[in-house]
């Protein structure tokens, strides 16, 4: 058991557990050579000594080790220390995309197609070098704060035996976005992963999946059968160009998919034009109930009919392949089906294991391998020479990198990193140091937002502004404009591109008391014209009251102000008084009404 504290490899001290797979645990760990926090991958104990699942997670890291790109986590190391299997991966702190998912339901179309466009360019670098994800799923694409999207676990999802098929917490997950070629156990190509990006598009739109059901064997069925249902019966009014692209990824027959991520990626970058919005729906130019002439076992239910017992009847599907079509009355009807659609999914699964042995053997076992040399802390020369000494080939390119160990000018490390094996021949690319270039964080409390804003953002730093709420009267402790808090304590070190959050005072402004007789009709108007409220004046005549005195305000003493609201007032005015009418009669000379 990994326990806070150990350090892997005398040099990678666990911090705390981050997450937990079917296959490996994730550990928070300090690199204490290069200063740095990152994530290690350890296989699970239970399976450690089991040759074919090592294989598999050391796959994992020799797939991921050659991919250099900013949406696919960077991989530093992979090792072996007291029977513990490890890869060292670059740290993430953001969030998997299913949990955002979750929190937010559907997305945007715009948030949607740019996460999209991130996915499939990370995609392209893959499978420009004819490298197969397979378990492509918002669990494993990371979403960083400032929106940076990263692909994780690449190769980690070989041919998944029939019994995990049926194990909920191994491959429930990854079910939905099974494409019809794995359900079927004819392996994988690259139009796989294009299925599986199809399925998470469908979802980020809609909020939901396209397929479900009761068990992973059910989902996976749909899959093989089922068209993806239309995104406008959930999210009415997207545009045809949309629908295109999901339905073009999700295709039965892979021959209709898109032929790689980047056919995928170019197509998502004008899907959002104005130009688009009303293409007509795609035709398919090839079948999408026979691809590629696949014989797919078929179960088919019928009615129960409590009158007979049991009835068999002969069905063609797909030209002469005979299905058993049984009828069994209540429990005995389900457990039938669920036995032979398991045997189906064992069959299948033995064939995909033994393809995979076949397929991969002679990879293996082609050429000659070698192990990378450390070459870090030497000079340029020395590096490339040390290098070639043991049959690599080293890039013309040479990629440039901060490190506060490493002195400027000398090699930090390769890609492939050392230590793993390598054919000879194999290009290796070298990482040269340039020095401590983080930028050191000072106190910015009390200066102008605007000017330390310019100033961070010149050194490539990202700036967050955020107003925090201070109560009214205490306005007078801060200056409209200025940083009252920083994310990010002074003497702290940001890297370029990483976020800086300053805060500005948000002052909570109050109703006063507009009884307490200082307030006249006019203050209150100037008031209400200030905080941009809505004031309403009735007059009551009452004796209560001296005449324009305020004796009454809708929204008391002490209530929040918000603009836009409406508040009345009452103000007193004095009462009419009735003149005595004059008598309607006759008067004489002097006075005296005359009947």
């Amino acid at each position: 058991m990994i326990m806070k504290g150990q350090k892997i490899s005398d040099r990678y001290q666990i911090i705390k557990s981050i997450g937990e797979g079917g296959m490996a645990n994730v550990y928070l760990a300090y690199d204490t050579i290069l200063d740095r926090n990152v994530a290690v991958k350890i296989l699970r104990g239970d399976l450690s000594n089991d040759e074919k699942f090592v294989r598999r997670f050391q796959r994992e890291a020799l797939s991921a080790s050659s991919l250099a790109h900013q949406n696919i986590v960077e991989v530093y190391d992979v090792g072996e220390d007291n029977g513990e299997y490890y890869i060292v991966m670059e740290y993430i702190e953001g969030k998997h995309l299913k949990n955002l998912i979750k929190k937010r339901g559907k997305l945007t179309l715009s948030e949607a197609v740019d996460i999209m466009l991130q996915i499939t360019d990370g995609m392209s670098v893959a499978h420009d070098s004819y490298i197969i994800h397979r378990d492509i799923k918002p669990q494993n694409i990371m979403i960083l704060e400032n929106g940076l999207v990263k692909i994780t676990d690449f190769g980690i999802a070989m041919a998944m035996n029939a019994t995990q098929l049926t194990q909920t917490n191994s491959v429930m997950g990854s079910v939905h976005y099974l494409p019809p070629e794995q359900a079927s156990g004819q392996g994988s190509t690259l139009q796989s992963d294009i299925y599986s990006m199809g399925i998470v598009m469908y979802e980020l739109i809609s909020g939901e999946l396209p397929f479900r059901g009761d068990n992973a064997v059910e989902i996976a069925l749909k899959h093989l059968k089922e068209p993806i249902p239309d995104i406008r019966e959930v999210v009415p009014n997207v545009p045809t160009s949309i629908v295109n692209v999901i339905k073009k990824a999700t295709a039965k027959n892979p021959k209709n998919r898109y032929s790689d991520a980047r056919a995928m990626h170019d197509d998502l970058l004008t899907c959002l034009d104005e130009s688009r919005s009303m293409e007509p729906i795609i035709n398919f130019k090839h079948s999408e109930n026979d691809a590629d002439d696949t014989k797919i076992m078929k179960i088919v239910k019928t009615k129960k009919d409590e009158e007979k017992t049991l009835e068999k009847e002969n069905k063609k599907v797909n030209k002469d392949e005979e299905v058993i079509v049984k009828e069994i009355r209540g429990e005995d009807l389900k457990k039938q089906n669920k036995l032979l659609i398991i045997l189906a999914f064992v069959f299948t699964g033995l064939i995909v294991g033994i393809t995979s042995v076949v397929v991969l053997i002679p990879i293996i076992t082609n050429g000659k391998q070698a192990t990378i040399p450390d070459v870090s802390g030497l000079s340029i020369s020395d590096a490339i020479k040390k290098l070639q000494d043991e049959g690599f080939t080293v890039s013309d390119k040479q990629e440039e990198i901060s490190s506060t160990e490493i002195e400027e000018g000398k090699v930090v490390r390769t890609n492939p990193p050392a230590n793993i094996k390598r054919k000879n021949g194999t290009e290796v690319t070298i990482y040269v140091s340039i020095g401590d270039t983080k930028i050191t964080i000072e106190d910015y409390t009390g200066k102008s937002y605007l000017e330390i804003k310019g100033k961070l953002e010149a050194l490539k730093l990202s700036v967050i502004i955020e107003k925090k709420d201070v109560e009214e009267g205490e306005e007078d402790k801060y200056e409209d404009g200025k940083i009252i808090e920083q994310s990010v304590k002074a003497g702290e070190k940001l890297s370029e591109g990483d976020t800086i959050t300053l805060y500005i005072p948000n002052v909570i402004s109050k109703y006063p008391n507009f009884t307490d007789g200082t307030w006249t009709i006019t203050d209150v108007e100037d008031f209400a014209d200030m905080y941009d409220l809505e004031v309403t004046i009735d007059y009551i005549e009452t004796s209560d009251y001296e005449p324009g005195e305020i004796f009454y305000q809708s929204r008391p003493e002490g209530y929040q102000i918000v603009a836009g609201q409406t508040f009345r007032i009452r103000v007193a005015q004095a009462p009419t008084v009735e003149e005595p009418g004059e008598d309607e009669c006759n008067r004489d000379e002097e006075g005296n009404c005359i009947d």
